[in-house]
Order: structure tokens, then sequence, then C-alpha cells
């Protein structure tokens, strides 16, 4: 069965460290502290939902019709795209008006980790049957 958010989860990760190495390497003599303060927030913010991305993906093997799993998977993605995406963009372009867009992503994050607690705390049926005893 193939899952969409780990597959986003690993290209997520992938991207992070590439903009990690880009920041750490390409950008740091041209940046300002504050800068490279912003952009390697964006870089940690990508990697660790990297990861809550490819939690949810096995998670969904597990419960493959899981609504709160589904929606909690693309709040995470949308959430990446807008916080990281709207930090680098800030530091690069140099447009603070971009940081509007940052607070939006924030709140998807933040949305996708409630869905995500939500679902781990609903009571699991389990059917006995497949389990070795």
């Amino acid at each position: 069965m193939k899952s969409v958010f780990l597959f986003l989860g690993a290209l997520s990760a992938l991207v992070g460290v590439g903009m990690g190495a880009f920041g750490a390497h390409a950008l740091k003599a041209s940046l300002s502290p504050e800068q490279l303060t912003i952009y390697q927030t964006g870089v940690s913010y990508q990697m660790w939902h990297a990861l809550g991305l490819i939690g949810i993906g096995l998670a969904l093997l597990h419960a493959p019709t899981s609504k709160l799993l589904k929606w909690a998977g693309h709040l995470m993605f949308i959430g990446i795209i807008l916080f990281s995406g709207s930090l680098y963009l800030l530091v690069l372009l140099d447009m603070k008006i971009l940081g509007i867009i940052t607070p939006f992503g924030g709140v998807s994050l933040i949305c996708a980790w409630a869905l995500l607690s939500i679902h781990a705390a609903k009571k699991q049926h389990i059917n006995r049957y497949t389990h070795d005893n």
C-alpha cells in the first residue's frame, strides 16, 4: 500500500536537509545573524514536521480509513509549506510582508498535531482474530 504522507514526509526531509546545507554554506556569509536565525527556524520546523508526516503515514498504514489522520497529514504538509516556506522566502527575498503568511502555517501545524492527538486518544477497536495469541 502506498502512502502519500510517507512520500511527502521523506520529500520534506530531503528538502529540509538541502535548505539547511544551503543556509549553512551558501548563505551564512551573506545573511545577518537575525536572518540566519529566521532561516534556521524554517529548517528546524520543516525537519520536525517531516518526521511528523512520516509518523502520520505510518499510522495510516494501521488505520487507512481514518479521516483524522488524513486531515492531520494534509494540514501538516500545508503547514510546512506556509510556515517554513514563508520564512525561507522572507529571508531570501528580503520581503518582510511574507511574515504575514507564517502564522497561518503555524496554526495549520498546531491543528495537525491536535488531530493526531485526538486520533491517538480515541479508543481503537482491534480485531483480536488478526493478532497472534
